[in-house]
């Protein structure tokens, strides 16, 4: 369908099929209106979900819990919230100040960014069910144990002591009116600082899809080859992008040859390992924990790789 109206987008400014611009242009345009309408109507949704779970009741439930528990469930948890650094990081250590297991707050950490309900649905859009389940499962996996070995060597001994500001949002108690209100100025929000990097992303999509040949991607970043993951994790480590940025690229890449799970990882090492992230956890975290923490989520996302190349 999106296609389609690519296509009699195109065709009113008398663009000539078959060539590479022509090609380049199409996947622009369909996968923009696409991205654009799912990410509009997901996070609406979602954020009518979010304003039953005010962050003070969030930390309610999971302080005093096992570290088991509460690390499943904040891992769970960050699938439904797609916080923003800037406010991810004071939740962090509210969570902490309220008696949360460290683990548990690393859980909610890695898996808000790198397992989302944007990410979810986007890839079950492009790849299909099986594809979205098994990053899901791999993504929460990777946030539950990386919690659980950041909670066995008492990773709170290397937490910055900062003053956090209250995030107790009152959505709990709002009428079901101004919890659409609330969703609108959510979602607007979100779309007005998320659109740049979705441009940019499927912009570079385009390109790749038009104009790189299949063979040369697919020859030097196969599953037969052994550096493929690791490479593609560093990669992904100094870009900044979400999901729904990044997800057109990773299309395309699969599109020319590249392995699924080679791709994967690379968008894990973007949305979960960023730079930028790192120089604002730096405020909280001292040295050896955000190297620590680096550390066990990078071997995860490469080891998360691997087993997604070897499985589909």
């Amino acid at each position: 369908m999106f296609e389609k109206i690519a296509q009699i987008i195109l065709g009113l400014f008398s663009f000539s099929r078959g060539t590479r611009l022509y090609s380049s242009l199409e996947f622009f345009i369909a996968d923009i209106i696409k991205i654009f309408l799912l990410l509009t109507i997901i996070i609406f949704v979602v954020s009518i979900i979010r304003s039953y779970l005010p962050p003070d009741r969030i930390r309610k439930f999971l302080a005093g819990k096992n570290s088991i528990f509460s690390s499943v469930v904040a891992a769970l948890i960050g699938i439904i919230t797609p916080f923003c650094s800037c406010s991810a990081i004071p939740l962090f250590l509210g969570f902490i100040e309220a008696g949360v297991p460290v683990g548990a707050t690393f859980s909610f950490l890695i898996a808000s960014p790198m397992v989302n309900e944007v990410a979810l649905i986007l890839l079950l859009s492009m790849f299909g069910l099986k594809i979205a389940l098994i990053y899901a499962g791999l993504g929460l996996l990777i946030a539950i144990i990386s919690g659980l070995i950041l909670g066995k060597i008492g990773a709170e001994k290397w937490i910055i002591n900062i003053e956090t500001r209250e995030l107790a949002h009152k959505t709990g108690q709002m009428a079901f009116k101004m919890r659409l209100i609330y969703a609108k100025n959510y979602t607007e929000n979100i779309v007005k600082n998320v659109w740049i990097y979705i441009v940019i992303g499927v912009g570079i999509g385009a390109v790749v899809h038009g104009y790189v040949p299949v063979d040369y991607l697919s020859s030097i970043a196969s599953k037969n080859h052994w550096y493929a993951v690791p490479a593609a994790v560093l990669l992904g480590v100094p870009l900044y992008s979400n999901a729904a940025g990044i997800i057109p690229l990773i299309s395309v890449l699969t599109e020319k040859g590249v392995a699924i799970g080679t791709v994967l990882a690379f968008m894990m090492a973007v949305t979960g390992l960023s730079f930028p992230e790192f120089m604002i956890l730096k405020k909280v975290l001292r040295w050896q924990l955000l190297a620590i923490f680096i550390a066990i989520v990078t071997v995860g996302i490469i080891a998360a790789g691997y087993l997604f190349n070897a499985i589909i």
